[in-house]
């Protein structure tokens, strides 16, 4: 093989060997074909390493000119489909470096004077993250206004809730829609927590041992909008904890998705027809033409498990490395690329989808009546009037077996029905029988009173306003 080839294929280090990268290994050993989505934030973190190289005196300011005018070429050249990627040269860095020495001549192989691959690509998909962190942000507070919002809508629809999928005590659609604002919330306000980690400044602690060029860390880390430098230069180019800390975050928040889904599909089906989704939301069968099949949250369900699967990737992927920086952390990318696009496409649909949902209040209510879903507002009413609670507990038991005899509900049965259960039991018990007064009898903070459930949606309202 000529020295050419040779050259051309080991471009980054090949002053070092004798003989050219086998072809296949090249091939297998690039990152380019994945990579490259960083080109943006590559080329941002090499502006400011030129411009604070010239500040410090490394570079003159006629080569920093050159140098990031150049980088602004090879951007617009990349945006416009113009670059070609190479394997040869392995990664994104080395393509955009090559690409900038092509265009500005020898001054480009200046720009790598005091960094490595090693602190670079950590710096590029810290700024990565942080980008897709920040549009992770903003779909999550446009599902959370959606919720919120067909909360308010729904704060008096009477649906039964459930323990153990069985029919527990009558709640509204709009609280049920709230709890699961509750999750997103967290899910919220942890990925905001997740962004101070992610954003730290690697660059300058170079392959592993910092530089012996005198740079200014703070003012790189000031021109790229990080919180501050890292302390440790071996940590700085081996840390993956946030890139694991965000994709323990995506799979909490795909987790309650997941919940959403199954409750979603489950309502949506023949069997309980509480909700609507809208069609556009849907596909139907190529076989049975009834069928309208809930395939966005059955999607969104599915795609959990590939988000747990890539925490366990990255967990797996630091558990063994010796400090510094390994070739093994090439892996960390491609579950991290995948989470965000996973979790991006997600909340992207839930987002468009619930403010478009329909409740079916005639069919929520009638199923929370199936249940003897007031069974317990008996109970509390009988140790209102001084009945230990276990007694009013086998009374209840007993005029429920009653009314499954006769096949009516509690609010169904005359008074002339219930009192032989309990002499306790008067005419006003039928205030608390009913869905209506068992839901607005809960009126505290976090109960399911309309009006409770209408104060919940605008507090949040106001959180969400003011992000």
């Amino acid at each position: 093989m000529s020295d050419d080839h040779a050259q051309s294929t080991n471009a980054a280090w090949g002053g070092r060997f004798a003989e050219a990268t086998d072809a296949f290994v090249a091939e297998f050993t690039a990152s380019i074909q994945f990579d490259q989505r960083l080109y943006r934030h590559d080329i941002q973190g090499s502006v400011a390493h030129a411009t604070m190289l010239s500040e410090v005196g490394v570079l003159t300011a006629d080569e920093c000119e050159q140098i990031v005018n150049g980088l602004k070429a090879v951007q617009a050249d990349i945006e416009s489909g113009q670059q070609v990627w190479s394997v040869a040269l392995e990664d994104v860095h080395m393509n955009v470096e090559s690409a900038l020495t092509a265009k500005i001549g020898p001054v480009g192989k200046k720009l790598h004077t005091g960094r490595s691959r090693n602190d670079q690509v950590a710096t590029d998909i810290r700024l990565y993250l942080r980008e897709a962190i920040d549009g992770l942000s903003a779909e999550l507070t446009r599902l959370q206004l959606g919720l919120v919002t067909l909360a308010t809508n729904e704060a008096d629809t009477i649906m039964p809730g459930f323990t153990h999928l069985q029919t527990a005590q009558p709640i509204t659609f709009g609280h049920h829609l709230l709890a699961w604002n509750e999750m997103l919330q967290r899910d919220f306000e942890r990925l905001q927590d997740c962004r101070k980690r992610v954003n730290i400044l690697p660059l300058g602690a170079a392959a592993l041992a910092g530089t012996t060029f005198p740079i200014n860390r703070e003012r790189t880390a000031e021109l790229l909008g990080f919180d501050r430098a890292s302390e440790n230069s071996l940590d700085s180019v081996s840390d993956r904890d946030f890139a694991i800390e965000f994709t323990h975050w995506a799979s909490l928040t795909m987790m309650h998705l997941s919940r959403m889904s199954e409750e979603l599909v489950l309502w949506a089906s023949a069997q309980f027809d509480f909700i609507n989704l809208p069609d556009r939301f849907c596909t139907g069968s190529s076989i049975m033409p009834q069928k309208k099949n809930p395939d966005v949250p059955e999607l969104v369900r599915g795609k959990t498990g590939r988000v747990y699967g890539h925490l366990m990737s990255l967990l797996t992927l630091m558990k063994s490395q010796p400090l510094a920086y390994n070739k093994d952390n090439q892996e960390d990318k491609e579950p991290l690329f995948d989470t965000i696009d996973t979790l991006a496409g997600s909340l992207r649909a839930f987002a468009d989808m619930v403010p478009h949902i329909e409740a079916k209040p005639a069919v929520m209510k009638a199923a929370a009546l199936r249940g003897y879903s007031t069974a317990t507002d008996l109970a509390d009413y009988l140790v209102k009037k001084g009945m230990a609670f276990r007694d009013a507990h086998e009374v209840v038991g007993k005029s429920v077996a009653y009314g499954l005899a006769q096949g009516k509900d509690l609010s169904e049965m005359t008074l002339e029905e219930l009192t032989p259960f309990s002499d306790t039991i008067t005419a006003d018990v039928f205030d608390v029988l009913t869905l209506e007064g068992s839901v607005a009898a809960r009126d505290h903070l976090g109960g399911t009173a309309p009006n409770q459930v209408r104060a919940a949606a605008a507090r949040a309202g106001v959180l969400l306003a003011n992000r």
